[in-house]
């Protein structure tokens, strides 16, 4: 199944000053970028064709490819001066990588390649800076056995903050943490049919737009994920995550966890 990563964005919370233009999946976390991680997650799963929605930057992201270094995550031996891969990332990839705009909002910039998904029905979408352990399998099956247009992860709010609910009179007539609230938020990993595309007008959204539409007419279901998920809006976040890859603590490298069978270890 192909998978649409929307990599075209200014990242702004991420940046460190007006030099840095690095796109936001670009950022690293252990020896790779956010997007590799991602795109290993899905690969790891058997989806290996991916559609890159490039924007901001993209040309940091395109360098990272062409450029691939195989050794910085694969083991290898050095035999007579030659390498010799003991296991590969990308070998079986293929990234089609297409310049949906700089302003571009991400419904946009879903319709600008939407040739490119070749008519499949349906297909994988994701905003290349959020990792999860989610069951993919799990969540693709469950959608495919649904009539709905979209499915999209939600997960617990990860605010640490706190509502406060206040009466007429100003006092406080309760405190609840606002991850203990029945809600649920985007999880930014979609299983998509092109009927989304009938609810997306021009330079519009995948979330407010396409999805809300769906939504009101009943076709959209939701994928609960108790599990691992973080996103990588800020610096701090980000930097979070490096930490945790550093210690071995990545419990989204389900590559790592599941065995070796579907690519390298990072």
């Amino acid at each position: 199944m192909k998978v649409v990563l929307f990599c075209g964005g200014y990242g702004m919370r991420m940046r460190n000053g007006a030099a840095d233009d690095v796109p936001k999946p670009m950022a690293m976390v252990g020896p790779r970028p956010l997007i590799w991680h991602v795109m290993r997650y899905y690969a790891h799963f058997g989806h290996t064709e991916f559609i890159l929605c490039l924007g901001y930057g993209a040309h940091h992201i395109k360098d990272f490819f062409l450029n691939y270094e195989e050794t910085t995550s694969n083991d290898f031996v050095l035999r007579k001066g030659q390498t010799e891969l003991l296991s590969t990332d990308i070998a079986d990839w293929t990234i089609t990588f297409a310049q949906t705009g700089i302003e571009s909002p991400i419904g946009e910039r879903l319709r600008r390649v939407r040739h490119h998904l070749d008519g499949d029905e349906m297909f994988l979408a994701n905003y290349a800076d959020v990792l999860t352990d989610a069951p993919l399998p799990e969540m693709i099956d469950r959608f495919a056995r649904r009539d709905a247009g979209a499915s999209m992860m939600v997960v617990p709010p990860q605010s640490s903050f706190h509502c406060v609910e206040l009466g007429e009179d100003g006092l406080v007539g309760g405190i609840t943490a606002v991850s203990e609230l029945p809600l649920w938020e985007n999880g930014g990993y979609f299983v998509l049919r092109q009927e989304v595309f009938d609810h997306i007008p021009e330079n519009g959204d995948l979330v407010a737009d396409g999805c809300a539409q769906l939504a009101k007419r009943g076709r959209l279901v939701a994928h609960q994920h108790r599990g691992f998920w973080k996103p990588t809006d800020t610096v701090k976040e980000r930097a979070a995550l490096d930490e945790a890859y550093a210690r071995g603590d990545r419990p989204w490298a389900v590559w790592e966890r599941d065995g070796a069978s579907a690519g390298a270890r990072a």
